[in-house]
């Protein structure tokens, strides 16, 4: 952001991912599934209960296994002490991040990891997820308005989408702030979002489409809630 208020030259999707900001060596990949530095704290859910209740529903139902799409998933820790737990076996656990630093294979039957853009990433298609994350992703992604949409199309019947977002850090062409229109905008396609604890969540699938259209990131706006330097994200009201 320039001094007066109007935004450094914005950024594609190539430049933003080779930025050192999105590249931040510092960041924390290292989240477990529960405690101080877990996904639990981060999301306040307790992920192996629901992990294991949403089995149980879907083998009552149909058997189809459960399904974890796991989006700037980091190292992958979270999802490989799931896929560890007892009750979970059998189930189809993705984890997706820009930089490759998976821990170590072997890793437990049914996770997988694919270093990629979530920008640019799509499932198989025809695949459907249980649960849906983003912990603390979203705040180096890009168009992070479009990746929502995208992910709550991927959720399964009653499955859940949840990810840390920071309102904040959207922006209007000007500079300015687009925070509530971009709730505003939220809410009506089905979101809800927790201003405390700065959470997005939607539960079943949508094909949702926001009024707003982005046109770059800015990679200088410096630290957000979490202490580390973040990406501001611009949008054009349609």
């Amino acid at each position: 952001m320039t001094r007066d208020g109007a935004p450094h030259t914005l950024l594609a999707d190539p430049d933003l991912e080779a930025s050192t900001v999105v590249a931040n060596s510092t960041m924390n990949r290292e989240r477990g599934l529960a405690g101080v530095n877990s996904y639990a704290r981060e999301l306040g859910l307790d992920l192996g209960a629901l992990l294991r209740e949403r089995h149980d529903e879907r083998d009552a139902s149909d058997g189809t296994v459960r399904t974890w799409l796991d989006l700037c998933c980091g190292s992958g820790r979270a999802l490989v002490e799931a896929a560890s737990l007892s009750g979970v076996a059998g189930q189809a656990f993705t984890g997706v991040d820009l930089v490759d630093f998976f821990l170590p294979p072997p890793w437990p039957a049914g996770v997988a990891f694919e270093a990629a853009s979530v920008a640019r990433w799509r499932p198989p298609a025809g695949t459907a997820y249980d649960l849906v994350t983003c912990v603390h992703g979203l705040h180096y992604v890009g168009d992070r308005l479009g990746l929502l949409t995208r992910a709550a199309s991927w959720l399964a019947p009653g499955g859940l989408l949840v990810a840390n977002l920071d309102l904040r850090a959207i922006r209007l062409p000007d500079g300015s702030s687009a925070a509530r229109r971009a709730a505003t905008a939220l809410r009506a396609a089905g979101f809800t979002y927790d201003s405390r604890r700065k959470l997005v969540a939607r539960r079943g699938p949508a094909a949702a489409e926001l009024p707003l259209t982005y046109i770059g990131a800015d990679d200088r706006a410096g630290p957000n809630y979490t202490g580390q330097p973040a990406v501001h994200a611009y949008y054009r009201p349609d």
